[in-house]
């Protein structure tokens, strides 16, 4: 049966494998230390909300998001950054019940939007993210500036 909780800190160095495992899907070499370490700070600050899936009261995936505001709608809305199931327990529903934990988070935070972004060569998530509601902007430019 799948289950779906709020991390906390008891959760942190299972949580931080499967963290390791995702950095590495979008190309970033393994470092394990400091994934415990970010994920620590994260948990501790409240700096972000943590939801993992569990199978049998293992960790199979979890979904972190960040809290940002829209100054036009004078709302808080919700970044969907981190999103991963582990290869042998995609399909079972793991990643839509992130989703929906995640919609969840944005009723009962009262935010006006659940906001993501996910790399072109993602042929999983950019299959599953219509299936769940979210909606591709085709309309907006988007620009990063990045601090090397």
């Amino acid at each position: 049966m799948n289950s779906i909780k709020k991390a906390c800190i008891l959760d942190l160095e299972e949580l931080a494998d499967l963290f390791d495992l995702y950095r590495q899907f979008y190309g970033y070499p393994s470092n394990l230390i400091s994934g415990i370490e970010f994920l620590k700070q994260r948990i501790e600050q409240n700096e972000s909300e943590i939801f993992i899936a569990l199978d049998k009261e293992k960790i199979v995936g979890f979904v972190q998001l960040y809290p940002l505001f829209s100054s036009t709608r004078m709302k808080k809305l919700w970044l969907l950054n981190d999103l991963f199931v582990v290869p042998q327990h995609r399909g079972k529903g793991f990643s839509k019940e992130l989703i929906e934990a995640s919609k969840q988070l944005c009723r009962a935070t009262n935010a006006c939007q659940l906001t993501l972004e996910t790399s072109k060569m993602n042929k999983i998530g950019n299959k599953l993210y219509p299936k769940t509601g979210f909606v591709l902007d085709k309309e907006n430019n988007y620009y990063a500036w990045v601090n090397l």
